[in-house]
């Protein structure tokens, strides 16, 4: 079906005299901004897409995390339908090949498509401005057929508009991570609306190396909505034979390895027409890594990329001309009607350069209307490059460098995502946050952060209930089970220890919550619950931001200080105190809770008194939603027991008949990428970076499809990260040790499918060494893979039998007295020596560098991206094919973790 699209410039109050021999009036402007046929072009593009059934109920981040059986497959989408979950599944993997978005038939395509093609191209080069009739070339084409390639940015518009702010802020994060250009202005003709994406990108952080320093360099960093930078526009004028897009990416790329960050019309399905992707606008930065032969500036810089022309997308520019210190403009020729367009920015501050490439005899005209536009722009003649066939390519990126590093050096407008919203809103533009229930969340984070001047001292003085209160209580509940576990202990001790737990209780249940704590429970016990998912999100940054910002070294400076911090003592421990984080008043929470129910539990309180039982079922709605709980405390090594057993009850009772488990958890020690690999593995929210993270084991839930639950043999799976629980180094067995051997084998004695994750290091860490024996011992050993983490190599995924041989060999000095421990008078034993470790069906992987080039400026590498698939489709087929120990229901799992 040919559609034939009406499409009319919206044109500007102009000085339309200006012009000699000019006796045009002026147009009629336009009523919106997109032409009414564009309506049902985007209806069909839906429809092409299998998206319509999501303009109502928009498509959830849960949606997309759902396992299902083609969380198994390496399947290329057969029809456009496939396209949109196609996409969200390579962009969840950080797979650099995401924006492919061919269609593979199963029949060979005829040559008719080709030919569309070459024709659509021929249009490009040779389309005859000199007409009067106003039109964007680009907008005059057919819909994709399954036998044409989708454009990327249709594909990517589309899935936008029909997802929740909450999964369209994941598909940028993912994206930043890929280092594509991310969104940032959404156009919307089916409702003539442009959308300004703040919400989305908030959840975007970059990182950074300031300039080097006689006390050397450090790392700067922040969310890409706050950090400000100056900003750079590339927009096109009519027609351009030069791709803005390709002149971007040789801008921002030093040619050291780094992907294309801009999709353009060389690259696959890129030469498509766009149907409902003109308008966009797009950005993306360059940031320092520090390294001078690297470094094309030396502070970070933003580039905006306008796709479409500024005559059919005036407001976009107008936002592009308001918040950019410089706007490159591209066109082959200037008329009449773009020297009127150009006028009307008269008295702009920003300054402006012309890139041409003069065809077809126009170039006495372009050079005729430019010296009219340079007075009225305030240009000279070093503000018009020109651009032809013959030009030196990288000269011609050189001094485009040139004059962005010029521009940026002397004093110029630096704006965050923020600045440019608040521009946006004067010019008429939604802004994606500015709904009620945004806004109500953030006024609630701003409540509570602004009273937090000293994380440190907050906790002491807000958070009682931790600290020190909880310490001791666990001490005591842990010799209380030592003992109880002991042959015949005496009575009197016993006694005695209970009675020690009540006090440290009841001290605990005399203390009210603190006014932000009541706060924070409100927020989560809003009826809404979009409300309540802003305000998490809010809490996370807002808590990041309130503590006064502590100095971060340099890589160079943490690798000097590692060494130096895991010297004989224990590479568990932080650099840096943990930051203050919403884990901390779900844990306040977990402790009013837990002293409530060991008072009930001991009939000091009647059950009707309660005021905290339904805490669990606040914290629970988080889980459901993809909050990572704390199910160890990291700062003092225990688990709240009674907290823990009241979040799965709730669990079980929520999930009804679809209550079939299956625990996968990933041990470690610290800055091995576990929470990395998970997060790539199935799209989830563990904490990350290069700073001091939570410290504990985290749990999230993942829903299995009802379509595969049979098959899978499961209805959800519950996902166990352990960070920083584990040192890499130990010297001698002590109080230390024996705490992460326990909790290394609870958290391997609660799962069935048990990752252990290793880095540059020979052996198994001892605790987890210590776990496997101790597991044997009981008979529970679960599936397990051991996951070699290369922080250089990106050589191709694959079991490497040196790694292997060090696995199974001998245990160096370091471990070899912890496994005598356990085995005293057997002698040391080697894994391979342990019955389930067989040799020859050890499952070993070796996964490669995470990065493709020198961050922060490199994207993921796809070989890392290619291995985590593997490892994952590995670990689904053993649940499928019962390797792992049986699956649990949750009752199951309850009285599994109050016997551990």
């Amino acid at each position: 079906m040919k559609l034939t699209v009406c499409v009319c410039f919206f044109l500007p109050d102009l000085e339309w005299r200006e012009m000699e021999g000019d006796d045009d009036g002026p147009n009629e402007a336009q009523d919106s901004d997109f032409p009414t046929g564009e309506r049902s072009r985007l209806q069909e593009m839906l429809s092409l897409l299998g998206l319509e059934t999501y303009q109502a109920q928009k498509l959830s981040l849960q949606d997309s995390l759902q396992i299902s059986s083609d969380s198994m497959k390496n399947w290329a989408p057969q029809a456009p339908k496939d396209l949109p979950w196609n996409f969200l599944r390579k962009l969840q993997a950080l797979n650099a090949e995401a924006r492919n978005t061919a269609v593979v038939l199963d029949v060979p395509p005829d040559a008719g498509p080709a030919e569309k093609e070459s024709q659509a191209e021929e249009e490009i080069i040779y389309w005859d401005t000199a007409d009067d009739v106003s039109a964007d070339i680009y907008s005059f084409s057919e819909l994709p057929t399954p036998d044409t390639p989708v454009n990327p940015l249709d594909l990517l518009c589309a899935l936008l508009l029909s997802s929740d702010s909450f999964l369209q802020q994941e598909i940028v994060l993912k994206m930043s991570l890929c280092q594509f250009a991310l969104p940032l202005v959404l156009p919307d003709p089916e409702n003539r609306s442009l959308t300004f994406l703040l919400w989305a990108l908030r959840g975007t952080a970059r990182t950074w190396a300031s300039p080097p320093a006689r006390a050397g360099r450090s790392l700067g960093d922040g969310s890409a909505a706050l950090s400000r930078a100056p900003a750079f526009a590339f927009v096109r004028l009519e027609v351009s034979s030069n791709s803005k897009s390709q002149l971007l990416n040789a801008v921002l790329s030093p040619g050291h390895g780094q992907r294309d960050c801009f999709w353009h019309r060389g690259l696959n399905a890129g030469a498509n027409p766009r149907e409902i992707a003109d308008g966009l606008v797009e950005i993306s930065w360059f940031l320092p890594s520090g390294r001078e032969d690297l470094d094309i500036f030396p502070e970070p810089v933003a580039f905006l990329n306008l796709r479409g022309d500024i005559g059919s997308h005036w407001p976009q520019f107008e936002l592009l001309t308001e918040t950019s210190s410089a706007v490159f403009i591209l066109t082959d020729n200037i008329s009449k009607k773009e020297y009127k367009l150009l006028h009307s920015m008269k008295g702009s501050a920003t300054k402006y350069y012309f890139i041409l490439s003069p065809y077809r005899g126009k170039r006495n005209t372009n050079l005729r209307l430019l010296n009219r536009l340079i007075p009225v722009l305030k240009m000279d003649h070093s503000h018009v490059l020109v651009k032809v066939s013959s030009t030196d390519g990288a000269g011609f990126v050189r001094r485009v460098r040139a004059i962005v590093a010029h521009v940026a050096r002397s004093p110029c407008r630096r704006v965050s995502v923020e600045d440019m919203a608040h521009a946006a809103r004067k010019l008429g533009l939604k802004v994606d946050e500015d709904c009620m229930e945004c806004q109500r969340a953030k006024d609630r984070m701003e409540q509570i952060t602004r009273r937090i001047e000293d994380s440190d001292a907050y906790r002491r003085d807000e958070l009682r209930l931790q600290g020190d209160p909880w310490r001791k209580a666990a001490q005591v509940e842990k010799e209380l089970c030592q003992v109880q576990w002991a042959g015949d202990p005496p009575e009197k001790y016993r006694a005695e220890l209970r009675h020690r737990l009540l006090e440290l209780r009841m001290q605990q249940n005399g203390h009210d919550p603190a006014w932000g704590l009541q706060e924070f429970i409100s927020g989560i016990s809003s009826p809404s619950l979009g409300e309540k998912q802003y305000f998490l999100r809010w809490m996370e940054w807002g808590l990041a931001r309130a503590a006064q910002p502590r100095p971060r070294p340099s890589p160079e400076t943490m690798l000097t200080l590692r060494p130096k911090h895991c010297g004989a003592a224990d590479c568990g421990e932080p650099l840096w105190p943990e930051p203050l984080g919403v884990e901390h008043f779900l844990r306040e929470m977990g402790q009013f809770y837990e002293a409530e129910s060991c008072l009930v539990e001991a009939g000091k309180l009647p059950a009707g008194q309660r005021r905290f039982a339904h805490f669990p079922g606040l914290a629970l709605e988080l889980l459901l939603k993809g909050l990572p709980l704390e199910l160890i405390d990291g700062n003092t090594l225990s688990t709240p027991l009674r907290w823990v057993t009241g979040l799965l009850k709730e669990l079980h009772v929520r999930l009804e008949r679809r209550s079939r488990l299956v625990v996968l958890s990933v041990l470690g020690v610290p800055g091995t990428g576990k929470s990395t690999l998970l997060n790539t593995m199935f799209g989830l929210r563990f904490a990350t970076g290069r700073g001091p993270g939570p410290r504990g084991a985290f749990m999230q839930l993942l829903t299995v499809a009802e379509s595969f639950s049979q098959d899978l043999g499961c209805d959800h799976i519950l996902v166990i990260d352990s960070g920083g629980l584990i040192g890499g180094v130990l010297t001698e067995a002590g109080e230390r040790f024996e705490q992460e051997a326990s909790l290394a084998t609870l958290i391997m004695g609660l799962s069935n499918v048990t990752v252990v994750s290793l880095a540059e290091t020979r052996d198994i860490p001892p605790a987890i060494r210590h776990a496997f024996l101790r597991l044997e011992k009981t008979g529970h050993v679960p599936n397990y893979q051991f996951v070699y983490q290369s922080l250089q190599d990106a050589s191709a995924p694959g079991s490497k039998p040196r790694e292997r041989k060090q696995l199974l060999a001998e245990p160096r000095d370091a471990s070899r007295a912890t496994v005598q421990m356990e085995d005293q008078g057997g002698g040391t034993r080697t894994l391979a020596g342990l019955a389930f470790c067989d040799p020859e069906k050890q499952h070993v992987w070796h996964i490669p560098g995470l990065w493709h080039g020198v961050p922060p400026m490199a994207a993921v590498s796809l070989g890392y991206s290619e291995a985590i698939f593997e490892l994952k489709r590995c670990l689904l087929e053993n649940i499928r094919n019962g390797l792992s120990n049986q699956n649990k229901n949750i009752q199951q799992l309850i009285e599994l973790v109050r016997r551990l």
